[in-house]
């Protein structure tokens, strides 16, 4: 998993609240088991009329947030279906940190797992950079993990909390496997034990072959 360090880019505002994973992802492109190609369908059905041409009037269709790479979003993001397909989606379009007051806790977990940043903020705070996003490409925000800071286009900064060990996993860009990998070598060094001690078990076994 990509470490995320510091992160600089235009934020896109997306206003709304309770953002459920079905928008994020529809549920027609949940066939796949690979992370890769979900970006194009990120918000599809908001993204893309019937006849599948671009909505302009989309944030993430118009110029000045096509690389958004920060997504600031009303309350509740991510709630609905537990789909890992979300933050899929998100984190193959290129946005790797999403901002709201509060996420569905199976979102907020899958994001860490994916290497997403998703930061929890006050409703005032969220309203500032809100305001910020809505500025478009002559405004950035800043992502400091490390520091856990925001940084507005005006020099203002937002402080924020997270699980330390979630931030841990974040910077070292450690998901599930990479942190089971961490313990190869005493893997390794049971497995060796476990054969040694049942040297009978292993005999039986190739004798059966």
């Amino acid at each position: 998993m990509e470490k995320f360090e510091k992160l600089t880019s235009v934020a896109a505002p997306m206003d709304m609240i309770n953002i459920d994973t079905d928008m994020v992802i529809p549920k027609q492109f949940l066939k796949t088991i690979k992370r890769s190609g979900l970006g194009k369908h990120l918000f599809h059905e908001m993204r893309y009329d019937e006849d599948g041409n671009e909505v302009e009037d989309f944030v993430l269709n118009q110029p000045a947030y096509r690389n958004a790479k920060i997504l600031v979003a009303g309350d509740n993001f991510g709630c609905g279906s537990s789909r890992e397909h979300a933050p899929w989606a998100i984190l193959d379009f290129g946005i790797k940190c999403v901002i709201s007051t509060s996420f569905a806790d199976i979102f907020y977990n899958n994001c860490f797992k994916n290497g997403i940043l998703p930061i929890k903020v006050t409703p005032e705070q969220l309203e500032d950079l809100m305001d910020d996003a809505k500025r478009g490409a002559n405004a950035t925000l800043t992502v400091d993990l490390e520091n856990q800071t925001i940084t507005g286009p005006d020099g203002g900064e937002v402080k924020f909390d997270i699980d330390p060990f979630k931030k841990k996993c974040l910077l070292e860009g450690l998901d599930d496997v990479g942190l089971t990998l961490q313990n190869e070598k005493k893997i390794d060094s049971f497995e060796d034990e476990k054969k040694n001690s049942m040297a009978w078990l292993n005999s039986a076994m190739t004798a059966a072959e």
